[in-house]
């Protein structure tokens, strides 16, 4: 069983190896359309600092994020997850698994953003009445065990989106493969996310290409310790995520020299390997109550302030399960103009079935 699954781990990484380099010319920031297919649904994942890949606790939103954390564990399990976001700006995430024995367990979700209302004016600026915009994806989860350690898990999406009298189609696919040890509570996975194409372009013969992203997501719950730990690498596929930034105050030229302070070595690429990793910490100071904080490192280096300190890439958020209902509150400090807000509601009708009462004999 050992030699198959190591066989099966080898297959599967010789064919990302050769895939990657076919998605490689996908580079981040504004450059791929459908981007809002990254965006942090769940309360819980955006207070550990976002894409929260490394935890396997049943709990279906973070199967989002990764499709190899659903479980049959997750059976009839209801999530709801709402975003008020930046100006009129909001999204959510629905979603609904059941498990099918001997064959898998599937889940069902819809993904959307609401952009809002728009003025709608000619090159002249005469108003011509208002507009919206809005994105949507019909998500179609799928996971299988592959022994007691390994789980594999895809999740196939349905994209729409239309921006004004835009509109574009699209099909994008996740795939995960996670271990995870119950007995240490250690677990450590692999995703590759938004493999696909556009099908309908906005304009005609203008294909544009996905947010592709590869993830290495690492997690661990001390057994005599009331906390877990989680760390998440992201965009593997590209070491080098920094740009020139014209305001950071490294970057303007000495007034007397016109020359520019170069940094040292260990500084420059401290931050570009910093840049890829997310940090987490979730609490649990009492059973059903958690608090939950997490620092994204870019982020913060990419929406900080030079002129003054504020907390970007700061995220938290608390947690708390009460009767059959879990509820989240997560806050992300994305720039000093503002944060996001998440709230999310997780069920499980299994747990509303009256339990069978033996009679005594």
């Amino acid at each position: 069983m050992i030699k198959q699954n190591v066989m099966s781990l080898t297959k599967l990484y010789i064919l990302i190896m050769i895939v990657i380099p076919y998605l490689a010319y996908s580079q981040i920031g504004g450059s791929n359309t459908y981007d809002f297919l990254t965006l942090t649904n769940s309360a819980r994942s955006a207070s550990l600092g976002g894409d929260l890949i490394s935890i396997q606790d049943n709990d279906l939103n973070l199967t989002f994020e990764n499709p190899s954390l659903l479980t049959p564990e997750n059976d009839n399990q209801l999530v709801f997850n709402y975003v008020n976001y930046f100006s009129d700006i909001n999204y959510g995430y629905v979603s609904y698994a059941k498990d099918m024995p001997k064959i898998g367990t599937f889940a069902a979700g819809m993904h959307y953003l609401n952009y809002g209302e728009f003025v709608k004016a000619d090159e002249t600026g005469e108003k011509l009445g208002t507009f919206r915009a809005a994105e949507y994806s019909l998500n179609l989860l799928y996971s299988i065990p592959i022994d007691t350690l390994f789980n594999f898990g895809v999740n196939l999406k349905t994209i729409y989106s239309q921006l004004e009298t835009y509109t574009s189609m699209g099909m994008a696919i996740d795939a995960g493969l996670t271990y995870f040890n119950k007995y240490s509570n250690t677990l450590v996975t692999l995703v590759l996310k938004n493999i696909g194409t556009q099908f309908k372009p906005y304009v005609e013969g203008n294909y544009e290409p996905l947010p592709f992203d590869l993830q290495l997501g690492f997690s661990k719950r001390f057994k005599h310790a009331p906390f877990r730990i989680s760390i998440v690498a992201h965009h593997l596929y590209k070491y080098d995520l920094t740009y020139v930034n014209t305001q950071d105050p490294d970057n303007i030229p000495d007034p007397i020299t016109g020359e520019i302070t170069e940094k040292k070595w260990f500084e420059e690429n401290g931050d570009k390997v910093l840049r890829h990793l997310i940090f987490g910490i979730e609490i649990i100071p009492i059973k059903n109550f958690f608090i939950r904080l997490g620092y994204n490192h870019q982020r913060r280096q990419e929406l900080k302030l030079f002129s003054a300190n504020t907390f970007s890439g700061i995220s938290w958020g608390l947690g708390i399960k009460i009767y059959k209902f879990s509820f989240s509150y997560g806050n992300a400090v994305y720039h000093a103009a503002g944060s996001s807000h998440h709230f999310s509601i997780t069920t499980n009708f299994s747990d509303f079935k009256r339990k069978e009462v033996i009679p005594a004999d």
